[in-house]
């Protein structure tokens, strides 16, 4: 009797159990279901990586566009450039609230046909109120170059710790040599009988010489002048050689004060038209 009652009561237990499967039929549909929304979320990842992506592509070339431009302005290139960056706060006893951080740069590129290297260092300063940032070391490295300005120019940004200075003055020294070469080329192929190059073609003097007359000389010498605060000057000087029986014939010393008239002649004209006349009427030459 008792075996046929457990053998009763097993046949229960296997009825309930199919039962319950049977009005649970959904557990299948479930991992359908939940693979459905796995790869709804792995889709929707994906479209948001690719369009971060394309965000990032957009704002990359925004600013390779930027830094073209800015070439393109100033004539500088920056070909190298690498940043580490140092969280002083808790390496130096510093005030409440005051954080700082230390930013080593180095780069290289050139300008035009000037190269060079920059390391540096900036301190950031930050409080509850405002954010101060200070140079507290540079070191320029030049290529040597046929401009002892540029020299100067590096000892002095070195010495006061001001890259914009160093950056600023390069650039409008290198446009004033840019165009001195331009100038010079220009009127030695206008007037090759009569004008010289004597350094070539980065020379800083233009000899003006006519073979009619033998012994006069005109000799421009045109310096580009960096000064104490940066600011690039161009500077132009007239020398003459005249034989010594010319000059003493000047009676009313024209030769002697033939240097002031000139500068005069440059404030009036300019440069390049204070040349073309100097030229003609030195030599009477005719266009």
């Amino acid at each position: 009797m008792e075996a046929e009652r457990a053998e009763v009561r097993a046949l229960e237990a296997e009825i309930a159990a199919l039962r319950r499967a049977c009005e649970e039929p959904t557990a299948p549909w479930k991992e359908t279901a939940k693979a459905k929304k796995s790869f709804k979320n792995i889709y929707q990842s994906e479209s948001e990586r690719l369009e971060s992506s394309k965000d990032l592509r957009r704002q990359l070339g925004h600013l390779e566009s930027e830094l073209s431009l800015l070439s393109t302005l100033t004539g500088i290139s920056i070909r190298k450039y690498s940043k580490k960056t140092e969280d002083l706060t808790s390496t130096v006893m510093t005030e409440k609230n005051i954080k700082k951080v230390l930013q080593r740069y180095k780069l290289s590129g050139d300008c035009h046909m000037v190269t060079f290297q920059l390391e540096f260092q900036i301190l950031e300063t930050q409080n509850e109120k405002n954010l101060s940032s200070v140079v507290t070391d540079l070191n320029i490295i030049m290529e040597p170059t046929e401009y002892p300005e540029l020299s100067e120019l590096v000892s002095r940004a070195e010495e006061r710790r001001d890259l914009f200075m160093f950056f600023r003055s390069l650039h409008f020294f290198v446009e004033w040599c840019e165009y001195r070469k331009r100038t010079f080329k220009h009127f030695k192929e206008k007037y090759p009988d009569v004008v010289q190059l004597p350094e070539g073609a980065t020379s800083s003097c233009l000899g003006i010489q006519n073979a009619s007359q033998p012994g006069f000389e005109l000799v421009i010498v045109w310096r580009i002048q960096i000064d104490d605060e940066g600011k690039v000057l161009p500077k132009l000087d007239l020398l003459t050689k005249i034989p010594q029986q010319a000059l003493e014939l000047d009676k009313k010393n024209v030769i002697e004060s033939a240097p002031l008239s000139f500068r005069t002649l440059l404030g009036v004209l300019g440069i390049e038209a204070s040349l073309e006349s100097l030229i003609k009427l030195f030599f009477n030459t005719k266009e």
